[in-house]
């Protein structure tokens, strides 16, 4: 399933290991926005034990073997978004988004921490996402 029929956007290729994560949060997410970044890190790595990971276009992307990139971590100045970029096949769906992607747009960690979030990452596991 692609991201959009009309997309001309290639997914991002896996990296070998975690370690363009890690340099992604320090070269690109402000200071303040680490904890939640470095939470919804650690939650997805968690929840999916094969994940892939890939950084592009200065966001964040993970994904799993059989079903593609799966989550879009994308980082601001006062927040950090989780793309579920196939969001619209959730229930209850991610507020913001069009098309397949759904996201949350979050400013905390205490915000990153509430249950429907931990919901949309479990059932980014089980839905195609973007190859």
């Amino acid at each position: 399933m692609e991201r959009a029929s009309n997309s001309t956007r290639k997914p991002p290729l896996p990296a070998d290991d975690h370690a363009v994560i890690d340099d992604w949060i320090e070269a690109s997410v402000f200071q303040r926005l680490h904890p939640t970044v470095r939470y919804f890190d650690e939650t997805i790595r968690e929840a999916f034990p094969e994940v892939q990971y890939a950084v592009k276009w200065k966001k964040a992307y993970y994904g799993l073997p059989d079903l593609g990139w799966v989550i879009e971590l994308a980082a601001y100045d006062v927040s950090v978004n989780i793309v579920f970029l196939c969001g619209e096949k959730f229930d209850p769906q991610p507020p913001l988004g069009s098309g397949d992607s759904r996201y949350v747009k979050l400013h905390s960690l205490e915000e990153a921490q509430a249950a429907e979030v931990q919901g949309w990452i479990e059932q980014a596991g089980k839905v195609p996402g973007w190859r």
